[in-house]
C-alpha cells in the first residue's frame, strides 16, 4: 500500500492535473467555463494579431492557441496561466525565422514550426533535468528592459499597417528610417481605421467597464463586455472594410483563413536547419521560461497555492511541441489572458482546455467572417497590448538604487532598440551572469569589533566598537568561490601591511555558504603566508555544510589557529590574560 502511494505521488508531480482534478466539482467547473468565454474571446483577435507579428498566416495564432493550451493543462501546474503566442516571442520567432527565409513562404511556416518544437524539446529536457535554476542568471532589471526595448520595437513595427505603408527591420533605426523614406504613401483609409482602433482599444481598456457600470450593468457582465473590445473593434472594421470596399482602396486585408481542424504537422529535422534556429531556441525557451515563472508566481501567491518552476518547464515544453504538432509557433505565459483568466474566476487548468474548445470552435466555424478584417486592426490590437509592457521608470529606480543595475538595463534597452531582439536578450544574459559575477568577485568584507556590553561585532566604520590591535577580524559576506578568491587574499595581506603588532587573523564565516576548490586553495595559501609572517589564522562561525567540506581536506590539519563556534568565543581567548583595548 505505502509502495502504491509513493508511486502515485510520484505520478501527480509529473502529472499535476491527477492533483486537482480529484476535487474537481461542479462550482469549480462553472467558475472555470465563465474564464474560458472570457479569455477565448480576448484570445481570438490577440492570436490572429500576434501571427502577424511574427510574419506567419493569422491561422497559425489560433492553431497555437489550441493543443498548446490542452498540453500545458495536463502537464503544468499554475491553476491560471494562460499559456499561448505572445507579444515577445512573436518578435523572437519573426527576429529568428526572417534571417532564413521569405514571409508568405512554406519555409518560413515550417521554420517557425521547427523552432516550437526544438523550443519544446529545450525546456522538456531541462524540466526533466530539473534546470530551472538556469533563469535565475537572468536578472530581474534586465528582463525589465529587455522587455520594455521590445515593446517599443514590437509597437514601432506595426505602424507600417496602421499608415499603410511597406516598412521593415529588426532595428528601431531601420524600421523608423523605412517609415519616414515612405511617408508619402500613406493610405488615408488605413490610416482612419488604424488611429480609430488604436483610440477605441485605449479607451475600452479603461473606460468601457465604468460607462457600463454607471448604466446599472451587472459587475461581471460589464467585465466581460469591456474584455470584449477587441472583438467588437474586429467586427466592426470588418463590417466597414467589406460595404465600403475598402480592399480595392488600398487597405490590406487578412484575406483567405483556412477553416477547420490545426492540420497534423511535423517539424523538419534538418540539421542545417537546427544548427541555425538552435541559439534563438535556447533564447526564446530562457524567456518566455522567465516571463511564464513569473506571472505563474505572482497570481499563485494571491490564493496562497504555489507551483513548481521544474514542471513548469515540463509543461511549456509540452505546449510547445504541441503547438509544432498542430501548425503553430513559439508559446508561453502570457501576462496579460492570464492575469484575466485569473480575474475571471480561473479555479484550475481546466479554464485552459476550455479556452482551447473556444477558439477550435473559432477555427470551424469563424474564419470564413475574417476575410475582410484589415491588418491595421490586428496592427492596433498589437500595440494597445505591448505598450502596457513597456515601463520606462525601470531606468529611473536602478539609476536609484544601484549604478550597476542602471548601466545593464540602459545597455539591454539600447542593444534591443539598435540591434534587434537576438542581440538585446543574448546582452541581457551575458549581463545578468556578468553582474553576479562582478558583484561577487568582489564581496563585501568588513573588519568588525565588539559592541561593548553585547557579545555582538559589527563594523568598525559604522559603529562604536572594541577592538584588539593583535586581533584583525574580518567578517566575509559572500560565498567563497573562484571568482573572488584572490581578491580576499589582496584584501587580507593588504590590511596587515602595516605597523600594528598584528598576531592573529580572525575570518568571521556567518555569511559564507560554499567554499569551492579553487577557494580552498586560496585560504592555504593565506593560511601558509601567514604562518611565515609570524600570524595565526583561525575561522569563527562556520556553518555545518562548509564545515563538513573543508573536514574532507588537509586545510584544517595545517591551519595554525583555531575554528571557533562564535566570534565572541575566539575573541574571548585571544586576548587573555590582556582586556580588550579600545581603539
Amino acid at each position: 500500500m505505502r509502495l502504491l502511494k509513493l508511486k502515485r505521488a510520484q505520478l501527480e508531480r509529473h502529472l499535476p492535473i491527477l492533483q486537482w482534478s480529484k476535487t474537481y466539482d461542479k462550482d469549480m467547473m462553472t467558475s472555470d467555463l465563465v474564464a474560458a468565454v472570457i479569455v477565448t474571446i480576448m484570445l481570438i483577435p490577440q492570436s490572429l494579431a500576434y501571427a502577424l507579428l511574427a510574419g506567419l498566416p493569422a491561422e497559425m495564432g489560433l492553431y497555437a492557441s489550441i493543443l498548446p493550451l490542452v498540453a500545458y493543462a495536463i502537464f503544468g501546474t499554475s491553476r491560471a496561466l494562460a499559456v499561448g503566442p505572445v507579444a515577445v516571442v512573436s518578435l523572437m520567432t519573426a527576429a529568428a525565422v526572417g534571417n532564413l527565409a521569405l514571409q508568405g513562404t512554406a519555409e518560413y511556416a515550417m521554420a517557425a514550426i521547427t523552432l516550437a518544437f526544438i523550443s519544446g524539446v529545450m525546456l522538456l529536457v531541462m524540466g526533466v533535468f530539473r534546470l530551472g535554476f538556469l533563469a535565475n542568471f537572468l536578472s530581474h532589471p534586465v528582463i525589465a528592459g529587455f522587455i520594455t526595448a521590445s515593446g517599443v520595437l514590437i509597437a514601432s513595427s506595426q505602424l507600417k499597417h496602421i499608415i499603410g505603408v511597406d516598412a521593415s527591420g529588426h532595428t528601431i533605426i531601420e524600421i523608423w528610417g523605412d517609415l519616414f523614406r515612405n511617408q508619402n504613401l500613406v493610405n488615408p483609409y488605413t490610416l482612419a481605421i488604424g488611429l480609430s482602433s488604436v483610440a477605441f482599444l485605449f479607451w475600452v481598456r479603461k473606460g468601457l467597464k465604468p460607462l457600463l457600470l454607471s448604466f446599472g450593468m451587472h459587475p461581471r457582465l460589464a467585465d466581460i463586455l469591456a474584455k470584449a473590445g477587441p472583438v467588437g473593434a474586429v467586427a466592426v472594421t470588418i463590417l466597414v472594410t467589406w460595404v465600403f470596399g475598402l480592399q480595392d482602396k488600398g487597405v490590406k486585408i487578412v484575406g483567405d483563413v483556412p477553416m477547420g481542424l490545426p492540420p497534423l504537422t511535423m517539424p523538419s529535422f534538418d540539421m542545417e536547419l537546427w544548427s541555425q534556429l538552435a541559439m534563438s531556441a535556447v533564447l526564446i525557451s530562457i524567456i518566455g521560461f522567465v516571463e511564464s515563472v513569473s506571472v505563474a508566481q505572482t497570481l499563485a501567491a494571491k490564493k496562497r497555492q504555489r507551483i513548481v518552476p521544474d514542471q513548469e518547464l515540463v509543461g511549456l515544453g509540452a505546449s510547445n511541441i504541441a503547438a509544432a504538432m498542430s501548425g503553430g509557433y513559439p508559446v508561453t505565459g502570457g501576462f496579460a489572458r492570464s492575469v484575466v483568466n485569473f480575474d475571471a474566476g480561473a479555479e484550475t487548468p481546466a479554464a485552459g482546455a476550455f479556452t482551447a474548445v473556444g477558439i477550435l470552435l473559432a477555427a470551424l466555424l469563424l474564419t470564413p467572417l475574417l476575410f475582410f478584417l484589415p491588418k491595421a486592426t490586428l496592427a492596433a490590437t498589437i500595440i494597445v497590448a505591448v505598450l502596457s509592457l513597456v515601463d520606462f521608470t525601470i531606468l529611473q529606480k536602478t539609476w536609484t538604487y544601484s549604478k550597476v543595475d542602471f548601466t545593464a538595463v540602459a545597455a539591454t534597452i539600447f542593444l534591443t532598440l539598435g540591434f534587434g531582439v537576438e542581440m538585446g536578450v543574448s546582452a541581457g544574459v551575458i549581463l545578468s551572469i556578468g553582474l553576479f559575477l562582478y558583484k561577487t568577485s568582489r564581496p563585501h568584507v568588513a573588519e568588525v569589533g565588539l559592541v561593548p556590553g553585547t557579545q555582538h561585532f559589527r563594523n568598525i566604520l559604522r559603529h562604536e566598537v572594541t577592538t584588539h590591535p593583535e586581533i584583525v577580524t574580518l567578517r566575509i559576506d559572500e560565498s567563497l568561490y573562484f571568482a573572488n578568491a584572490r581578491f580576499l587574499e589582496d584584501y587580507i595581506f593588504d590590511r596587515i601591511a602595516c605597523e600594528e603588532p598584528i598576531k592573529h587573523v580572525v575570518l568571521m564565516c556567518s555569511a559564507v555558504n560554499e567554499i569551492d576548490m579553487s577557494a580552498l586553495e586560496s585560504l592555504e595559501e593565506i593560511n601558509q603566508r601567514l604562518d611565515d609572517l609570524g600570524i595565526t589564522l583561525h575561522l569563527t562561525e562556520v556553518k555545518g555544510p562548509v564545515m563538513d567540506r573543508l573536514k574532507r581536506s588537509h586545510f584544517l590539519d595545517a591551519l595554525t589557529g583555531e575554528v571557533f563556534l562564535a566570534q565572541y568565543d575566539a575573541v574571548v581567548k585571544l586576548t587573555k590574560p590582556n582586556p580588550l583595548a579600545a581603539q
